[in-house]
């Protein structure tokens, strides 16, 4: 899929909000370190990133060419600070209404609105390609973000009290939440 938005941050800088390509492996594969190792909310840590720079290319390029499938990247300054995507959770009958939607912020760009901005633009997306429902996990202690899930219609649907297992903190409760387009 293509996407492609210019928005204001609230530091007054803009950000480019567009789909990945393969030009941006690199600079991808280390935005995802970094955000992967800035916070323990994600799924997984810098060390199990299973895509060399290379691979991300290639992943970045499929998503681009995918009719309902997207990995958008949010650019400042022309650096890459953060990725948010919509994948199927599947393709048999029974869940290709479903999608899953990630997210991934370096830390100093927090709060001046591009979580919300990323988390819009795949909703968007995910409308575009048909589906009908997104879905998502966030840690309970990421308040912050339920709050903005909440904010845009994400509803609560289930939590798994051994949802993650820290190397930090030991087991982390996820939430899972969904919102019906």
């Amino acid at each position: 899929m293509r996407f492609s938005q210019i928005i204001l941050l609230k530091n007054g800088k803009e950000a480019l909000l567009r789909n990945g390509d393969s030009a941006d492996g690199l600079p991808v594969f280390e935005t995802f370190n970094a955000t992967h190792a800035e916070t323990d909310y994600l799924l997984s840590y810098p060390d199990e990133n299973s895509f060399d720079p290379e691979q991300e290319a290639k992943f970045l390029e499929e998503k681009t060419n995918s009719p309902d499938e997207i990995e958008i990247i949010a650019v400042v300054d022309g650096k890459v600070v953060g990725t948010a995507g919509i994948e199927a959770v599947g393709r048999k009958h029974k869940l290709r209404h479903r999608a899953e939607l990630g997210i991934g912020i370096l830390k100093e760009y927090w709060g001046l609105g591009l979580g919300k901005a990323l988390t819009k633009a795949c909703i968007q997306c995910a409308k575009e390609a048909g589906y009908t429902q997104v879905e998502l996990n966030v840690v309970a202690e990421n308040e912050a973000a339920i709050s903005l899930y909440q904010s845009l219609g994400f509803t609560e649907f289930g939590r798994n009290p051994r949802g993650f297992n820290s190397r930090i903190s030991g087991y982390q409760e996820l939430v899972y939440m969904k919102m019906e387009l």
